[in-house]
């Protein structure tokens, strides 16, 4: 068996080659991954006063089936310890009239823990992990896996709970939030 050496099918530039590229660095991945589009979920986790949880892109499925999700967490912030002590976690897929809520759970305006659940209605499914009761869609997950790397953990969550809103949801590009019809 002979091997083939691969052919290109296109060229590939060097880094600092065209004006557009840029040194490969935190600030560089950060400007790039910009230009993607999210979809922007509320991951909560917690009992009445150690109830937290943080906003992110970075929710999706692992597998559908066995039903999976995946989100990854800063290891700084104050939300994965809650989901290593409760074991569960909801990713609640926050509708378009939620940008004020996403905010409180990002941080903005200096509410930390529970007090950014002010505002917003909240019930608990199978894992008992706070449930946005208006979310676009919430998906409940008891803790099965947690990874650490670098500066956050990928956790990994079976999903024992889905409750479906009817309406649209958001999406975080480039600073800002746009709302998808629904």
């Amino acid at each position: 068996m002979s091997v083939q050496p691969s052919v290109r099918a296109f060229d590939v530039e060097a880094t600092t080659s065209h004006p557009g590229n840029h040194h490969v660095d935190a600030e560089g991945l950060k400007r790039a991954l910009r230009a993607l589009g999210g979809g922007v979920s509320i991951i909560t986790a917690g009992e009445g006063e150690t109830r937290t949880g943080a906003t992110v892109t970075s929710a999706t499925a692992l597998s559908i089936d066995p039903p999976r999700m995946i989100v990854t967490l800063n290891r700084s912030a104050s939300t994965l310890p809650v989901v290593e002590r409760y074991g569960h976690f909801c990713v609640n897929v926050v509708g378009h009239d939620h940008e004020t809520l996403a905010n409180q759970f990002a941080g903005l305006g200096g509410l930390k823990g529970a007090e950014r659940y002010h505002g917003a209605e909240w019930i608990r499914l199978e894992s008992g992990a706070p449930v946005l009761e208006n979310a676009a869609a919430a998906i409940d997950c008891e803790v099965e896996e947690l990874i650490e790397r670098h500066s956050h953990a990928i956790v990994l969550g079976r999903v024992v709970g889905i409750r479906f809103g009817n309406r649209g949801s958001l999406v975080y590009r480039d600073g800002r939030y746009f709302a998808l019809g629904g």
